[in-house]
């Protein structure tokens, strides 16, 4: 696993994680991917997924949308996870910043991640900072909302298969900003350097 940098056991039982590193090298059952709707990995996150994995995750993805539509919010995708060292990706769609109701979106998108993933029973989950890249979600609110997402899906669902629950990220500024929010509410929760 990639570094560590913050770590909080919520009282339902999971463990909440901050991970510096590549979302493309967590050992988990699924990884999520910040997608747009029509799940075209062509840039970010999604097209690091599709470079590392393999075209096989595009082509599952494309037969996806045709068997089902777009995604939303409110319903992801779930597809293979091709050569990452996962087992699936889930695809998650969150709000470009200035299309209304940003923060209602990114908490849904999260929440329905995760709930796809503890419908397969999944124990372990890692999910970048949807909507905070190339969507233009302003990173300190979407770290606050989707620690919100994540914590309200666990308080909901106390007896989820989910016990390993990882926000992974790659790029430093980013994580400053989640492990602020981490300590922000869970002031023991950052690990020391």
């Amino acid at each position: 696993m990639s570094p560590l940098v913050a770590e909080h056991e919520l009282p339902t039982g999971q463990t909440l994680r901050l991970v510096y590193g590549d979302l493309t090298d967590e050992k988990v059952d699924a990884i999520v991917n910040a997608a747009n709707a029509h799940l075209l990995h062509a840039g970010g996150l999604a097209a690091a997924i599709v470079r590392r994995g393999g075209k096989c995750i595009q082509e599952e993805s494309d037969a996806w949308v045709q068997e089902h539509g777009p995604i939303s919010p409110a319903r992801p995708a779930l597809t293979g996870a091709g050569t990452l060292p996962c087992r699936y990706v889930v695809h998650a769609v969150g709000p470009r910043w200035g299309e209304g109701d940003e923060d209602a979106k990114l908490r849904t998108a999260v929440r329905a991640a995760l709930s796809l993933a503890d419908q397969r029973g999944f124990k372990n989950v890692a999910l970048p900072a949807i909507s905070t890249g190339i969507f233009g979600f302003p990173k300190e609110r979407g770290a606050e909302l989707i620690l919100d997402a994540v914590t309200d899906f666990c308080v909901e669902h106390p007896d989820t298969s989910l016990k390993d629950i990882r926000i992974t990220l790659i790029d430093a500024p980013t994580v400053r900003v989640f492990a602020a929010a981490f300590a922000s509410r869970w002031p023991n929760s950052v690990v020391e350097p």
